[in-house]
């Protein structure tokens, strides 16, 4: 949440050079609280395990959060708990043709990745909603394959096969730290990955739409904005809870897979050692730092929405 100062205050230059939230008193006099409107497109299989894992991360906000739960009406869920999926979700085709607008819009990743795109059943819907989000959302934030899918969709940002999975918990920079969504970070931090894609890096550099906001040597990319961080792609998963890597780790395991320990996040890289979570306080503050965004700058009218 802003704070409120007096614009004449010299504190007030320096924080707001710092994208630290203060408002002046003229804009709080002014300014209209609603209720953020939230659609979470959920690609995962696991999709309880998924759902209870954003929502921590989105419930760690003073903000009301109305969340709405979409689905690819075109895919048969094979996972989710029986009638789950009819309760509380609603299909993708719906939120179009009622006209449905959001606040945010985050779209999971998938485990789909080593398909084209165009070979995944569901691309045609998926990409539906993606052309759909840019009239009728404020921001969007692409998770994993979800920011693959949607670097290309958008942009044509190929992906292509690593040597080897990226698999562990792995040190993080910013490049640009004073925006929205690194308020508060320090200069480095610790995200989880999994995934044995990569957007094409070079392809991300060379379009002027797109800003790299992190990435390192060994992993690649992991946040890109563009749209002045309207929308967001991040290639990793800052929501994943202690035990994520754990089990798809011994699910590999278990399918005769040719999988490594993931990388520094067994104490000793023992697999009988409990994980020790070092990723959970960086996750929350991006998480926030987005309500926070979309909060400030979200119309408060959905329908004076501009087209990204």
């Amino acid at each position: 949440m802003p704070i409120k100062i007096p614009q004449a205050l010299p504190a007030y230059n320096s924080l707001r050079g710092e994208n630290v939230f203060v408002m002046t008193e003229d804009r709080a006099e002014h300014q209209d609280i609603r209720p953020l409107k939230v659609g979470i497109l959920n690609l995962m299989p696991t999709k309880v395990d998924t759902e209870i894992q954003i929502l921590r991360l989105l419930g760690n906000s003073p903000l009301q959060v109305d969340i709405t739960f979409i689905r690819m009406g075109s895919h048969e869920s094979r996972n989710a708990p029986p009638g789950h999926l009819e309760k509380f979700y609603i299909n993708s085709e719906e939120i179009i043709a009622l006209g449905v607008r959001f606040d945010g819009l985050i779209v999971t990743g998938a485990p789909v990745e080593t398909l084209e795109f165009e070979a995944v059943d569901y691309w045609p819907e998926l990409a539906a909603v993606l052309d759909y989000s840019r009239k009728n959302v404020f921001s969007i934030f692409h998770i994993c394959w979800g920011a693959q899918a949607g670097l290309y969709r958008h942009y044509g940002i190929p992906k292509k096969l690593r040597a080897r999975k990226l698999f562990g918990i792995f040190p993080h920079g910013v490049n640009e730290r004073h925006t929205a969504l690194f308020r508060g970070f320090d200069d480095e931090f610790l995200a989880p990955q999994s995934r044995h894609t990569e957007s094409d890096r070079d392809a991300i550099a060379a379009n002027p739409a797109l800003s790299i906001e992190s990435e390192t040597a060994e992993v690649g990319v992991f946040i890109a904005t563009a749209r002045e961080g309207r929308e967001i792609y991040v290639t990793g998963h800052l929501e994943y809870d202690s035990l994520t890597l754990d089990r798809e780790y011994h699910r590999d395991l278990a399918k005769g897979l040719d999988i490594a320990i993931p990388k520094n996040y067994y104490p000793g890289d023992d697999p009988a050692k409990a994980p020790v979570v070092r990723w959970r306080a960086h996750a929350h503050l991006f998480f926030l730092n987005w309500i926070n965004f979309v909060y400030q700058e979200t119309p408060f009218d959905l329908k004076d929405l501009k087209d990204l």
